[in-house]
């Protein structure tokens, strides 16, 4: 039964909505319901990064919302309100988050509003999910905000050797003993199911599939990556530490057919010293890429235009394997800039 959340603002509502995956599990999410709809505006998913609860994406949707965008948020399995009977009984890989939750969402945006194009805004670990969804093919805009596929050697160099004792040595450890990876008590982020920590602890080699196990359970899903056709922004932070652009050039690779404008944000362009993995949703830093990101969905919708940032390039993708190897083409854009250094006004 959906559930009515008093209004967040004067034009949206927000209402708690259960999603019945295919296989039964019941997913929690909310809808994030503007009065009145941006004309051919589209309906978007809002795909969270790897156990990072909807709500630290709900200012996000509430902004896309207030612009006329309809959107929807919603947890993982074993993640925030989608908890089951628990984060150590639910099993949760990569491919139930793919193929059942992400996909269930993604199915119910498309009978919601069934005329509307589907968008999907995917943050983190997220943007590993869209290929792999049943109808990734209906999707026709991605916006992809510190994209990484959770490979080792593409953590900023700085922080890759500390970051890989925690994710690929400390968290398969505790992992094991525990039954599930207790990031909330170690003040690591958010707990993880067992499964999906152990997904992602297994990322030492640029290969997605690489063991015998993951051959099995990946390769049938990486074929499908090729199947999503859309436009793409994607957007990275030079001092983001999991997800620094040559995190995002490897994630793109596992998509040869997006169409995509590439830009990265350094902290002087929002006059700050420091914004990081999480800045995209922070209250502080978030409108400055929400602003953008609703900017592009929405002129994207009417004009089938894409948008660039000073430096920036319209990227063609050439195929390469789904082991993220592919290779770039970039031609300069001189379309509309979205992404001036902010003022005062903007902060």
């Amino acid at each position: 039964m959906n559930a009515i959340d008093p209004p967040a603002s004067g034009n949206t509502l927000v209402r708690a909505v259960e999603i019945v995956a295919a296989d039964g599990f019941p997913i929690h999410g909310r809808w994030f319901v503007p009065t009145i709809v941006a004309p051919h505006s589209p309906v978007v998913v809002v795909a969270c990064g790897g156990g990072i609860p909807a709500r630290f994406y709900a200012p996000m949707a509430r902004h896309l919302a207030q612009k006329g965008l309809a959107t929807l948020t919603f947890d993982y399995r074993g993640v925030g309100e989608s908890i089951g009977d628990g984060v150590q009984r639910v099993y949760a890989g990569v491919e139930s988050w793919a193929q059942l939750d992400f996909s269930a969402a993604l199915n119910a945006a498309r009978h919601a509003y069934p005329a509307a194009p589907v968008a999907v805004v995917a943050h983190s670990f997220g943007a590993l999910l869209i290929g792999a969804a049943r109808d990734a093919n209906a999707i026709s805009r991605i916006v992809l905000l510190g994209p990484h596929t959770g490979y080792w050697r593409d953590y900023a160099t700085r922080w890759r050797w500390l970051l890989y004792l925690t994710w690929h040595v400390m968290m398969p450890v505790v992992t094991r003993l525990v039954g599930y990876f207790p990031g909330r008590a170690l003040h690591l982020g958010g707990d993880l199911p067992r499964a999906f920590a152990l997904d992602w602890a297994g990322r030492r080699a640029p290969a997605v599939a690489r063991t015998a196990d993951q051959r099995r359970r990946f390769e049938h899903i990486l074929a499908r990556y090729g199947q999503t056709r859309a436009d793409a922004l994607v957007l990275s932070i030079t001092d983001d530490a999991f997800a620094p652009p040559a995190a995002a050039r490897r994630l793109l690779s596992l998509y040869p057919n997006l169409k995509v404008t590439q830009a990265s944000v350094r902290p002087s362009d929002l006059r700050r010293k420091r914004l990081g993995h999480m800045a995209f949703v922070r209250r502080s830093t978030g409108p400055y890429f929400w602003e953008r990101v609703s900017a592009w969905l929405l002129l994207s919708s009417c004009c089938n235009a894409t948008l660039s940032t000073p430096g920036a390039t319209s990227t063609k993708r050439v195929p390469g394997a789904a082991s993220g190897s592919g290779t770039d083409r970039q031609v300069p854009t001189d379309s509309a800039n979205l992404f001036q250094p902010s003022t005062p006004s903007d902060l």
